[in-house]
């Protein structure tokens, strides 16, 4: 059997559900009067983000992995939420979720857009199932969704901002091509950053070369460039990199370690190197250099 099979799990359509029925404004409004505040908040993301784990949604929106389920499983049976996962042995993987048919055409008609067809909708979702990049945006989304879980519980803590890739590619005119970019807010002091998740699947000298684009920003996008890896071993293999290549002016860099992370409170917390500096910072303390200035 193959290990990479991809596995549906979509609901039997019948008489009497949403996406055997015409998705109208009747419809609609039938399956609002039913939503919850949490219930949108998942769909806005859903429509930003693309896809979560059923981790990712707990961590965002419930808290309790029980009521997480509970909730996503009433939802997909509604078709507000679609989701699939792979094949794996040993044990089985977490679902990946997207909007189903009825979220879509929920987002759809709160823009005041044509509502889009529930198989064109599944067809999205079967691209994203398979599509090479979909560990790099689960892991992206990851990041940010440990930050927002991170201020959850952290008096004074906030992401203020949080934009997928396309938002980036439009703010900076195509100059630069960062997964994400947030702002970070802790006791009034804003921390704007560009997000680099690296997967150790490029060359470090690949990695290094992200930074030109960056130099090539306005002063109003200098934001520190926050590069993501896998292990502290990657990540100090990058540093020596760098410390032979340079770093472009006016570009500031820190680094991460996921499995370094992962025992010193995540990405909010003190795990970012700077390049020529010893020690780590936590994600509030990285400076702000080249004159940039939140203009959120």
């Amino acid at each position: 059997m193959d290990r990479n099979r991809l596995i549906r799990d979509i609901t039997p359509t019948t008489a009497n559900s949403p996406a055997r029925a015409r998705l109208t404004a009747s419809v609609v409004a039938a399956e609002l009067a039913r939503f919850t505040p949490r219930d949108r908040l998942m769909l806005d993301l859903l429509d930003q983000h693309s896809t979560f784990t059923t981790e990712h949604l707990t961590d965002l929106a419930f808290g309790s992995l029980g009521r997480a389920r509970n909730r996503l499983n009433l939802l997909h049976q509604r078709e507000i939420l679609d989701r699939f996962r792979h094949y794996r042995r040993p044990g089985s993987q977490s679902w990946r979720w997207t909007l189903g048919p009825v979220g879509a055409a929920l987002v759809a008609a709160g823009r005041g857009e044509a509502m889009p067809r529930p198989a064109a909708v599944r067809d999205a979702t079967a691209r994203l199932a398979m599509s090479p990049r979909l560990e790099h945006l689960l892991a992206t989304n990851g990041f940010f969704v440990a930050l927002t879980a991170h201020a959850r519980t952290a008096s004074g803590a906030r992401l203020a901002r949080w934009w997928n890739e396309a938002a980036c590619r439009e703010a900076t005119a195509n100059v630069v091509r960062p997964d994400g970019h947030g702002v970070w807010t802790v006791g009034g002091r804003a921390v704007p950053f560009w997000l680099e998740m690296d997967l150790g699947t490029e060359t470090l000298s690949r990695v290094a070369t992200k930074l030109t684009g960056y130099a090539a920003l306005g002063p109003r996008r200098a934001y520190p460039v926050a590069f993501w890896l896998p292990t502290a071993a990657r990540e100090a293999n990058l540093h020596a990199h760098l410390s032979r290549v340079g770093v472009p002016d006016g570009v500031s860099v820190a680094t991460g370690a996921d499995d370094y992370a992962a025992a010193h409170g995540g990405p909010a917390g003190a795990v970012w190197r700077l390049p020529g500096h010893a020690g780590r910072l936590t994600l509030a303390d990285l400076p702000v250099s080249g004159g940039a200035v939140w203009d959120g």
